[in-house]
């Protein structure tokens, strides 16, 4: 259905969750794939795992919010490879805390890995985009770029900017390089069990009460449900969509 076979996609934030999620989904549809995060020992047992797929599994180290480490992550996937046809700017953190009681170090912290994170990564792929003249960039949002937690102990202003801020270096990035044939959309995911979120959200019986009483599906989302819209962003089904924001979560940001 999306014919990604021989493609080249780059996955931050690879080691577990949404990102894994994707990896899978990836492989499955005949991508050749990237692993890059901090926990290398996770990507060898997922790349392990994406063997069954018959495709190329490449993993390197990278911290998104350190320059020199996302350079010469994105030198080695271009030196294995020799062209990146997508990337998926899934690294992310959530940090609890209001503007009144979050400190300055918690801020930066946020900042840095789900925005900073998403400029340092696309600084060193787009180059490769533009020679080859292609380009699927998908950024992960959040629905709480849109809307916020009103439930006092999952306040994350922090969280909220930054995911805004995803938004808007998606309609930048996508208004500059349409014209290389680089297209870049946003994936706004409501409440899915992962790592970020397995012992807070889901430890909370009243906030899961609460999301799924307010979500019209009545439920979180399930491993694997965000993939269909990251494969579309990804695939030539969305040759002439760029600088759009698809949120997945139930209806939740409707009601």
């Amino acid at each position: 259905m999306y014919d990604l076979k021989g493609k080249v996609a780059v996955i931050t934030g690879a080691s577990s969750g949404l990102g894994a999620d994707a990896a899978r989904g990836y492989a499955k549809e005949g991508a050749n794939v990237a692993l890059l995060a901090r926990r290398v020992e996770k990507l060898e047992a997922l790349a392990e795992e994406l063997k069954a797929f018959n495709v190329d599994v490449f993993i390197h180290s990278c911290d998104v919010t350190d320059e020199e480490s996302v350079k010469t992550a994105m030198e080695a996937v271009h030196s294995h490879f020799k062209r990146v046809d997508i990337l998926l700017n899934n690294a992310g953190i959530a940090v609890r805390g209001g503007v009144h009681d979050m400190s300055v170090e918690d801020w930066d912290k946020s900042l840095n890995t789900n925005l900073k994170g998403i400029f340092l990564s696309s600084k060193y792929v787009i180059p490769y985009m533009m020679e080859q003249e292609y380009g699927k960039i998908v950024n992960i949002a959040s629905i709480n770029a849109v809307i916020a937690d009103k439930q006092d102990v999952f306040i994350r202003h922090s969280y909220n900017a930054s995911k805004s801020g995803v938004l808007g270096i998606t309609k930048g990035m996508a208004a500059s390089y349409g014209k290389y044939n680089i297209t870049v959309n946003a994936v706004g995911p409501g409440l899915f069990e992962s790592e970020m979120t397995e012992n807070t959200l889901f430890k909370s019986s009243d906030f899961l009460n609460g999301y799924n009483y307010q979500c019209p599906m009545g439920r979180p989302g399930k491993r694997g449900e965000l993939n269909g819209v990251i494969l579309f962003f990804s695939s030539e089904m969305s040759s002439y969509v760029s600088g759009q924001f698809v949120i997945v979560d139930g209806g939740t940001s409707i009601v």
